[in-house]
Protein backbone atom coordinates (compact mmCIF):
# COMPACT_ATOMS: atom_id res chain seq x y z
CA UNK A 1 0.00 0.00 0.00
CA UNK A 2 1.25 3.61 -1.02
CA UNK A 3 1.67 6.01 1.89
CA UNK A 4 2.75 8.80 -0.45
CA UNK A 5 1.52 10.51 -3.54
CA UNK A 6 4.99 9.28 -5.16
CA UNK A 7 5.40 6.25 -3.08
CA UNK A 8 5.46 2.90 -5.80
CA UNK A 9 4.03 -0.25 -6.66
CA UNK A 10 6.30 -2.79 -8.33
CA UNK A 11 4.51 -3.78 -11.66
CA UNK A 12 4.66 -7.73 -12.44
CA UNK A 13 8.06 -6.59 -14.85
CA UNK A 14 9.79 -5.33 -11.73
CA UNK A 15 8.92 -1.33 -12.80
CA UNK A 16 7.78 0.53 -10.16
CA UNK A 17 4.73 2.89 -11.07
CA UNK A 18 3.00 5.56 -9.14
CA UNK A 19 0.05 4.42 -6.76
CA UNK A 20 -1.81 7.84 -7.73
CA UNK A 21 -1.37 9.88 -10.80
CA UNK A 22 -3.42 12.51 -12.83
CA UNK A 23 -5.68 11.65 -15.86
CA UNK A 24 -6.62 14.23 -18.58
CA UNK A 25 -9.77 11.68 -19.44
CA UNK A 26 -12.16 15.17 -21.69
CA UNK A 27 -9.54 17.97 -20.89
CA UNK A 28 -8.99 20.22 -24.25
CA UNK A 29 -5.86 19.91 -25.72
CA UNK A 30 -5.30 24.15 -25.07
CA UNK A 31 -5.94 23.44 -21.12
CA UNK A 32 -3.82 20.62 -21.23
CA UNK A 33 -0.38 21.86 -20.97
CA UNK A 34 -1.15 24.09 -17.60
CA UNK A 35 -2.92 21.43 -16.02
CA UNK A 36 0.01 18.84 -16.21
CA UNK A 37 2.58 21.47 -15.45
CA UNK A 38 0.42 21.87 -11.94
CA UNK A 39 0.18 18.51 -11.55
CA UNK A 40 3.91 17.63 -11.52
CA UNK A 41 4.48 21.00 -9.62
CA UNK A 42 2.14 19.60 -7.28
CA UNK A 43 4.18 16.45 -6.36
CA UNK A 44 2.39 13.86 -8.83
CA UNK A 45 4.80 12.10 -10.94
CA UNK A 46 2.27 9.80 -13.28
CA UNK A 47 -0.02 11.64 -16.06
CA UNK A 48 -2.23 9.11 -17.93
CA UNK A 49 -3.15 10.00 -21.49
CA UNK A 50 -4.12 8.60 -24.38
CA UNK A 51 -4.70 8.90 -28.76
CA UNK A 52 -8.68 9.06 -28.54
CA UNK A 53 -8.60 12.22 -25.74
CA UNK A 54 -6.93 14.15 -28.19
CA UNK A 55 -4.12 15.88 -25.61
CA UNK A 56 -1.15 14.40 -26.41
CA UNK A 57 0.16 16.92 -27.45
CA UNK A 58 -0.83 19.15 -24.55
CA UNK A 59 0.30 16.80 -22.17
CA UNK A 60 3.75 16.97 -24.01
CA UNK A 61 3.91 20.46 -23.56
CA UNK A 62 3.32 20.48 -20.11
CA UNK A 63 5.69 17.88 -18.87
CA UNK A 64 8.45 19.96 -21.28
CA UNK A 65 7.27 23.28 -19.26
CA UNK A 66 7.19 21.35 -15.87
CA UNK A 67 10.67 19.67 -16.22
CA UNK A 68 12.04 23.37 -16.81
CA UNK A 69 10.02 24.39 -13.44
CA UNK A 70 10.69 22.00 -11.50
CA UNK A 71 14.72 20.46 -12.35
CA UNK A 72 13.01 16.63 -12.59
CA UNK A 73 14.30 14.32 -15.16
CA UNK A 74 11.87 12.49 -17.59
CA UNK A 75 12.83 9.67 -15.88
CA UNK A 76 11.26 10.81 -12.67
CA UNK A 77 8.02 10.60 -14.75
CA UNK A 78 5.41 8.36 -15.72
CA UNK A 79 3.74 8.71 -18.84
CA UNK A 80 1.04 6.17 -20.08
CA UNK A 81 -1.22 6.22 -23.43
CA UNK A 82 -3.12 4.08 -25.07
CA UNK A 83 -3.70 2.99 -28.55
CA UNK A 84 -7.35 3.52 -29.85
CA UNK A 85 -9.65 0.63 -31.08
CA UNK A 86 -10.40 1.96 -34.43
CA UNK A 87 -6.75 0.78 -35.59
CA UNK A 88 -5.74 -2.73 -34.01
CA UNK A 89 -3.49 -4.28 -36.78
CA UNK A 90 -0.10 -4.89 -36.47
CA UNK A 91 1.08 -2.31 -38.51
CA UNK A 92 -1.43 0.49 -37.22
CA UNK A 93 -0.31 -0.10 -33.28
CA UNK A 94 3.07 0.61 -33.97
CA UNK A 95 2.15 3.74 -36.00
CA UNK A 96 -0.48 4.74 -33.96
CA UNK A 97 2.68 4.59 -30.99
CA UNK A 98 5.03 6.53 -33.22
CA UNK A 99 2.17 8.88 -33.41
CA UNK A 100 1.69 9.42 -30.23
CA UNK A 101 5.47 9.46 -28.86
CA UNK A 102 5.82 12.60 -31.84
CA UNK A 103 2.68 14.51 -29.95
CA UNK A 104 3.93 13.97 -26.59
CA UNK A 105 7.56 14.18 -28.04
CA UNK A 106 8.97 11.88 -25.74
CA UNK A 107 11.49 9.27 -26.51
CA UNK A 108 9.69 6.45 -25.05
CA UNK A 109 6.56 5.59 -22.99
CA UNK A 110 6.18 4.38 -19.58
CA UNK A 111 2.73 2.35 -20.32
CA UNK A 112 1.45 1.31 -23.45
CA UNK A 113 -2.13 0.27 -23.83
CA UNK A 114 -4.89 -1.38 -25.59
CA UNK A 115 -7.56 1.20 -25.06
CA UNK A 116 -10.48 -1.35 -25.23
CA UNK A 117 -11.34 -5.26 -26.05
CA UNK A 118 -13.18 -4.52 -29.32
CA UNK A 119 -14.93 -7.24 -30.29
CA UNK A 120 -11.64 -9.51 -29.73
CA UNK A 121 -9.30 -7.18 -32.14
CA UNK A 122 -6.77 -7.24 -30.00
CA UNK A 123 -4.37 -10.58 -31.07
CA UNK A 124 -2.45 -8.53 -33.76
CA UNK A 125 -1.98 -4.89 -31.20
CA UNK A 126 -0.54 -6.80 -28.55
CA UNK A 127 1.99 -8.62 -30.95
CA UNK A 128 2.75 -5.46 -31.72
CA UNK A 129 3.38 -4.07 -27.79
CA UNK A 130 5.19 -7.05 -26.95
CA UNK A 131 7.41 -6.07 -30.19
CA UNK A 132 7.86 -2.57 -29.00
CA UNK A 133 8.50 -3.54 -25.48
CA UNK A 134 11.18 -6.23 -26.57
CA UNK A 135 12.64 -3.05 -28.45
CA UNK A 136 12.99 -1.22 -25.42
CA UNK A 137 10.55 1.66 -26.81
CA UNK A 138 8.29 0.95 -23.89
CA UNK A 139 8.92 0.03 -20.26
CA UNK A 140 5.52 -1.98 -19.93
CA UNK A 141 2.69 -3.34 -21.77
CA UNK A 142 -1.00 -3.35 -20.49
CA UNK A 143 -4.57 -3.09 -21.37
CA UNK A 144 -7.66 -1.11 -20.28
CA UNK A 145 -10.95 -2.35 -19.74
CA UNK A 146 -10.61 -6.18 -20.63
CA UNK A 147 -12.90 -8.30 -18.33
CA UNK A 148 -11.85 -11.77 -17.37
CA UNK A 149 -12.80 -13.60 -20.70
CA UNK A 150 -10.69 -11.41 -22.78
CA UNK A 151 -7.65 -11.66 -20.18
CA UNK A 152 -7.74 -15.05 -20.55
CA UNK A 153 -8.16 -15.22 -24.12
CA UNK A 154 -4.99 -12.83 -24.05
CA UNK A 155 -3.15 -15.12 -22.09
CA UNK A 156 -3.39 -18.43 -24.02
CA UNK A 157 -1.55 -16.56 -26.85
CA UNK A 158 0.70 -13.67 -25.37
CA UNK A 159 4.44 -14.08 -25.39
CA UNK A 160 4.76 -11.24 -22.64
CA UNK A 161 1.81 -10.82 -19.88
CA UNK A 162 0.18 -7.51 -19.41
CA UNK A 163 1.09 -5.72 -16.64
CA UNK A 164 -1.82 -3.60 -15.83
CA UNK A 165 -5.58 -4.01 -16.52
CA UNK A 166 -7.10 -0.24 -16.33
CA UNK A 167 -10.90 -0.37 -15.68
CA UNK A 168 -14.07 1.41 -14.42
CA UNK A 169 -13.30 1.01 -10.80
CA UNK A 170 -15.46 2.96 -7.68
CA UNK A 171 -17.60 1.92 -4.69
CA UNK A 172 -20.95 1.17 -7.05
CA UNK A 173 -18.83 -1.02 -9.34
CA UNK A 174 -16.39 -3.26 -7.41
CA UNK A 175 -15.73 -6.06 -9.63
CA UNK A 176 -14.88 -8.39 -7.38
CA UNK A 177 -14.36 -11.27 -10.06
CA UNK A 178 -12.06 -9.18 -12.31
CA UNK A 179 -9.73 -8.17 -9.48
CA UNK A 180 -9.60 -11.64 -8.06
CA UNK A 181 -8.52 -12.70 -11.53
CA UNK A 182 -6.20 -9.81 -11.85
CA UNK A 183 -4.41 -11.21 -8.85
CA UNK A 184 -4.22 -14.47 -9.32
CA UNK A 185 -2.45 -13.23 -12.39
CA UNK A 186 -0.13 -10.52 -11.11
CA UNK A 187 -1.93 -8.07 -13.20
CA UNK A 188 -2.47 -4.25 -11.42
CA UNK A 189 -5.57 -3.29 -11.44
CA UNK A 190 -5.69 0.92 -12.36
CA UNK A 191 -9.21 2.85 -11.56
CA UNK A 192 -10.69 5.08 -14.13
CA UNK A 193 -13.61 7.17 -12.88
CA UNK A 194 -12.56 6.33 -9.07
CA UNK A 195 -15.43 9.37 -8.08
CA UNK A 196 -17.41 7.67 -10.73
CA UNK A 197 -17.27 11.02 -12.68
CA UNK A 198 -18.66 12.78 -9.50
CA UNK A 199 -21.85 10.50 -8.97
CA UNK A 200 -20.43 9.64 -6.08
CA UNK A 201 -19.42 13.08 -4.10
CA UNK A 202 -22.71 13.58 -2.49
CA UNK A 203 -23.10 10.05 -1.11
CA UNK A 204 -24.47 10.48 2.26
CA UNK A 205 -23.04 6.92 3.38
CA UNK A 206 -19.38 8.25 2.38
CA UNK A 207 -20.21 11.34 3.49
CA UNK A 208 -20.72 10.39 7.32
CA UNK A 209 -17.19 8.76 7.05
CA UNK A 210 -15.72 11.95 5.32
CA UNK A 211 -17.08 13.96 8.12
CA UNK A 212 -15.58 12.05 10.93
CA UNK A 213 -11.75 12.42 9.13
CA UNK A 214 -12.87 16.12 7.97
CA UNK A 215 -12.31 15.27 4.80
CA UNK A 216 -14.46 15.23 1.13
CA UNK A 217 -16.03 12.17 -0.44
CA UNK A 218 -13.55 12.05 -3.17
CA UNK A 219 -10.65 12.16 -0.70
CA UNK A 220 -12.59 8.43 1.42
CA UNK A 221 -12.93 7.11 -2.34
CA UNK A 222 -9.75 7.89 -3.15
CA UNK A 223 -7.92 6.15 0.74
CA UNK A 224 -10.27 3.36 -0.01
CA UNK A 225 -8.56 2.32 -3.46
CA UNK A 226 -5.58 2.97 -1.89
CA UNK A 227 -6.26 0.64 0.75
CA UNK A 228 -7.44 -1.76 -1.93
CA UNK A 229 -4.22 -1.68 -3.48
CA UNK A 230 -5.65 -0.18 -6.78
CA UNK A 231 -4.10 2.46 -8.47
CA UNK A 232 -6.12 5.46 -8.56
CA UNK A 233 -5.57 8.69 -11.74
CA UNK A 234 -8.28 11.18 -11.08
CA UNK A 235 -8.80 13.69 -13.50
CA UNK A 236 -9.04 17.05 -11.84
CA UNK A 237 -8.26 20.39 -14.09
CA UNK A 238 -7.60 22.82 -10.80
CA UNK A 239 -4.28 22.85 -8.56
CA UNK A 240 -6.79 23.36 -5.35
CA UNK A 241 -8.16 20.15 -6.10
CA UNK A 242 -5.23 17.90 -7.17
CA UNK A 243 -3.34 19.14 -3.65
CA UNK A 244 -6.68 17.95 -1.90
CA UNK A 245 -7.06 14.30 -4.07
CA UNK A 246 -3.49 13.63 -3.18
CA UNK A 247 -4.32 15.03 0.75
CA UNK A 248 -5.41 11.25 1.24
CA UNK A 249 -2.34 9.99 3.23
CA UNK A 250 -2.77 10.97 6.89
CA UNK A 251 -5.56 8.83 7.61
CA UNK A 252 -6.85 5.33 7.30
CA UNK A 253 -10.40 3.75 6.96
CA UNK A 254 -10.84 1.29 9.48
CA UNK A 255 -11.84 -2.65 8.62
CA UNK A 256 -15.53 -1.64 9.58
CA UNK A 257 -15.38 1.18 7.05
CA UNK A 258 -13.90 -0.40 4.45
CA UNK A 259 -16.55 -3.57 4.83
CA UNK A 260 -19.52 -0.52 4.78
CA UNK A 261 -17.69 0.78 1.11
CA UNK A 262 -17.85 -2.53 0.00
CA UNK A 263 -20.95 -3.43 1.00
CA UNK A 264 -22.38 -0.24 -1.93
CA UNK A 265 -21.20 -2.42 -4.61
CA UNK A 266 -24.70 -2.29 -7.44
CA UNK A 267 -22.40 -3.35 -10.45
CA UNK A 268 -23.17 -0.08 -11.64
CA UNK A 269 -21.53 1.20 -14.73
CA UNK A 270 -20.79 4.84 -15.86
CA UNK A 271 -18.99 3.98 -18.97
CA UNK A 272 -19.76 1.33 -21.69
CA UNK A 273 -19.64 -2.53 -20.65
CA UNK A 274 -16.33 -4.07 -22.56
CA UNK A 275 -18.43 -6.71 -24.00
CA UNK A 276 -20.65 -4.65 -25.57
CA UNK A 277 -18.07 -1.81 -26.61
CA UNK A 278 -16.81 -1.46 -30.17
CA UNK A 279 -17.01 2.21 -31.01
CA UNK A 280 -14.42 3.09 -34.20
CA UNK A 281 -14.16 6.88 -34.48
Amino acid sequence: MINHLQDTITLNNGLQMPGMGLGVFQVENDATADIVKNAIEVGYRSIDTAAIYGNEAGVGEGIKQALASTGLQREDLFITSKVWNAGLSYEETIAAYDESLAKLGLDYLDLYLIHWPGKDKYAESWKALEDLYEQGKIKAIGVCNFNVSHLQNLLSFARIKPVLNQVEFHPRLQQAELRAFCEQHQIQLEAWAPLMQGGLLEDETISKIATKYGKSTAQVILRWDVQNGVITIPKSVRKERMVQNADIFDFSLTDEEMAIINAMNLEQRVGPNPDEFDFVL
